[in-house]
């Protein structure tokens, strides 16, 4: 089989042709679509790159291996085959989630240096507990054990049942039915796997080496990402700054895209 990334991956490029290049990542249970909301806010001045990492959306399935996509490093290898293959400099990588943890992977690993700076939407490091040396991601390894069996044994209940703690938006139930369609256009098998990456993966040891800009955005009351996780960020990144945001819940892009729009505005007018 041949096919270009651009193919494999249904990367969409829009907006301004000699604008900043944004690219996006998206997080587990989501595709390119998730960014939708906060996209007419960014087309008119910079030029947009969405993709769908490989079994997600869009993504030609018949390269989805799970083997291959048992770990962040072939997601990594992706998204930097992307951006050398339109050809792509001065990037703004945007990472929401996992796709996060792929932004700071892929900002160690770019030896071309095609990326600029990071945005990390609602990101962890590590979203497993460390108790050895003091580190609380926000989940044990047994919780994490139960989720992965939840998972295994019916992946379309647990999607209906935590799509709305994930969004936590209790007072608009549309974007947790939202989040819910997203769930349920994931093959189960291809979930799974992705979850393992999600949960188990862990970039800690990579912080100290991200010498580009960093924004770190941290939404309210998020169920996946404690508090204290974008301070311990801002710490261990040498060049970031934290803002924290009013809105509630893991996926503020949909639940509150104007505030989250604005904080990457304010922040995109400093020069790299």
């Amino acid at each position: 089989m041949t096919a270009s990334m651009v193919e494999r991956h249904n990367v969409t490029v829009s907006g301004a042709t000699d604008g900043q290049v944004l690219v996006f990542a998206h997080g587990f249970g989501s595709d390119q679509k998730m960014w939708d909301r906060i996209l007419p806010f960014l087309t008119e001045q910079y030029r947009v790159v969405l993709f769908d990492h490989m079994g997600s959306g869009g993504s030609d399935q018949a390269f989805y291996d799970s083997s291959r996509y048992s770990s962040l490093d072939a997601y990594v290898a992706d998204l930097l085959e992307i951006c050398a293959e339109l050809d792509l400099g001065g990037v703004t990588l945007i990472g929401h989630s996992v796709g996060a943890m792929m932004a700071i992977a892929a900002a160690t690993a770019d030896q071309q240096s095609r990326i600029a700076r990071l945005v990390l939407v609602t990101a962890s490091p590590s979203y497993m507990n460390h108790p050895d040396d003091g580190y609380f991601g926000g989940y044990s390894s047994d919780e994490l054990d139960e989720l992965f069996e939840s998972l295994d044994a019916n992946y379309l209940v647990w999607a209906e049942a935590m799509a709305p703690v994930f969004m936590n938006v209790p007072s608009s139930p549309e974007f947790g039915r939202e989040l819910q369609g997203s769930f349920r256009r994931i093959n189960p098998r291809v979930a799974r796997d992705f979850a393992r990456v999600a949960f188990l993966s862990d970039v800690r040891h990579l912080l100290s080496r991200v010498e580009l800009p960093v924004l770190i955005l941290q939404s309210t009351d998020d169920v996946v990402t404690p508090e204290h996780i974008g301070t311990y960020l801002q710490e261990r990144l040498p060049t970031s700054v934290l803002v924290r945001l009013a809105a509630t819940g893991h996926f503020p892009q949909t639940s509150a895209p104007e505030e989250t729009v604005n904080a990457l505005l304010d922040y995109l007018g400093t020069p790299v």
